[in-house]
Order: structure tokens, then sequence, then C-alpha cells
């Protein structure tokens, strides 16, 4: 199959969008900081997700990023195919063209689970998978790490202030 860290990433991302969704935007450096992601990457999966109208930006002081529709209403497979991913298990991704520009024997088995693979990501909502206790869990620890860092980075602003007025 051919799922990279690239579709899984916006997945990841994706969820932390819906797990957080208290009517406000997001911000991305938030999703990077609490899921150990490169700003700049997850600015570039966010591009092709508010491409593919899976999610809506919202500029300007407390901007971020929003689901376009309820996470009721968002597949993981539609996840995975707005960030250029394809689920194909086959060596020809999908042609028909294994083995010397014809199907190889087990071309149509392949076939078969990749289609199996897509109809199960498409069957998956996201407000499915952000119900799982193991993955609220998971979201509490990430946030309250992402508040005591904040809070750390406070404290050492403060102390640089209170030095530079001394």
């Amino acid at each position: 199959m051919r799922l990279t860290t690239k579709g899984r990433y916006a997945v990841t991302a994706m969820l932390d969008l819906a797990i957080h969704d208290r009517g406000e935007p997001t911000a991305l450096a938030d999703i990077a900081e609490r899921q150990g992601l490169s700003l700049s990457y997850l600015e570039q999966l966010f591009a092709q997700l508010r491409r593919a109208r899976l999610i809506k930006s919202v500029r300007g002081p407390g901007g971020g990023y929003q689901l376009a529709r309820p996470a009721s209403e968002i597949n993981v497979a539609e996840v995975v195919v707005a960030v250029d991913e394809e689920v194909d298990v086959t060596r020809c991704g999908g042609k028909g063209d294994c083995q010397d520009g014809h199907k190889c024997l087990a071309h149509d088995l392949w076939m078969g689970l990749s289609q199996q693979i897509h109809s199960f990501l498409s069957g998956i909502h996201l407000s499915e998978l952000i119900t799982n206790p193991d993955l609220l869990d998971v979201s509490m620890k990430q946030d309250a790490v992402l508040s005591a860092n904040r809070e750390r980075d406070q404290a050492i602003n403060l102390r640089g202030a209170r030095v530079r007025h001394k």
C-alpha cells in the first residue's frame, strides 16, 4: 500500500483539528507542536486539504484552521486522497501494465485489496475516531504537554523582560 507519512500526517492533523473543534480556529503551530510535526510541512498539507475543501482558514489575530464540514461528514479516504496519496497495493499503480505492459498474474487480487482498503477508509469518519477513549487519552496528554510548554515559555519571557528592565 502506498500510504506514506504524507497521508498519515494528514489524517493525524485532521483528527487534531476535529478534536479541538470548539467553534474557533485552531492555530497550525499548535497542531504542529502537539503532533510533533514540522510547521512548514503541515502548511503544505493544509494547502492541499484546503483545496480539497476539507478545511477552511481564518485569517488575522486568533486565526487558524477549522473543518469545512462536520467531522461526521469527512471520511479518512477523503483526507488521504486530498494530499495526493493513493490507496493502491498494485505494483503498476492500478494501470494493469505490471508485467511487460500487461497485467501480472496477481493484478486482480491486488486491485481487489486496494478497493477493499479504500472502501474501509471511506467508511470511517473523523467523528467516529475522535470518540475513541484511547485517542482522547492521547489527546489530553498532548494538550497537557502543550500547556506546560507555554507556561515555561511565558516564565522565560517574563524573566528576560525583568532582566532587561533592571
